[in-house]
């Protein structure tokens, strides 16, 4: 499986650590930058470009890590078709993959140790969405809104 990798100057670090724990997985990490430290750098500029490669390879998954992972995964969210999620726990990290279909992981670099997010990613690339009736529904929602613009209908 091929992983995409965004992040901010913030993230370097770690964003180094997970391109590590991944290709030694076997996974073929693609690294959208940076490559160097620039404390001047814009999270946009590397998360757009991993999550524009993630939409483009619907069998692909991403990680955007920044100083707290918000606007990372708002970013992420900005391209059409993507989900990205923002975890903090091995567990918010399953539950993207298993309930949300989430292609994309946001995690804040400045928020956790490197083996605690390291944690967060392996757990989000090995599971996979469950496919239960309820979360696909919500999904197609979701879906629908972001390509007509339409709310879905009210409870009646």
């Amino acid at each position: 499986m091929r992983v995409h990798l965004g992040s901010d100057h913030a993230g370097l670090e770690l964003k180094t650590a997970v391109a590590e724990r991944l290709s030694e997985g076997g996974y073929d990490v693609v690294d959208h930058g940076p490559t160097t430290y620039d404390p001047d750098d814009d999270y946009p500029t590397f998360c757009l470009r991993a999550a524009e490669a993630v939409a483009a390879e619907p069998d692909s998954l991403g990680v955007v890590i920044g100083g707290s992972g918000n606007g990372e995964q708002i970013a992420a969210n900005k391209v059409t078709g993507v989900r990205a999620a923002l975890a903090w726990t091995e567990e918010t990290a399953r539950l993207a993959r298993e309930h949300n279909d989430a292609q994309v992981i946001s995690i804040g670099a400045r928020m956790h140790s490197i083996e605690e997010a390291l944690s967060f990613v392996t757990a989000f690339v090995a599971d996979t969405f469950s496919g239960d009736q309820r979360h696909a529904r919500r999904i197609d929602m979701l879906t629908d809104y972001e390509r007509s613009g339409t709310l879905p209908p009210l409870p009646s």
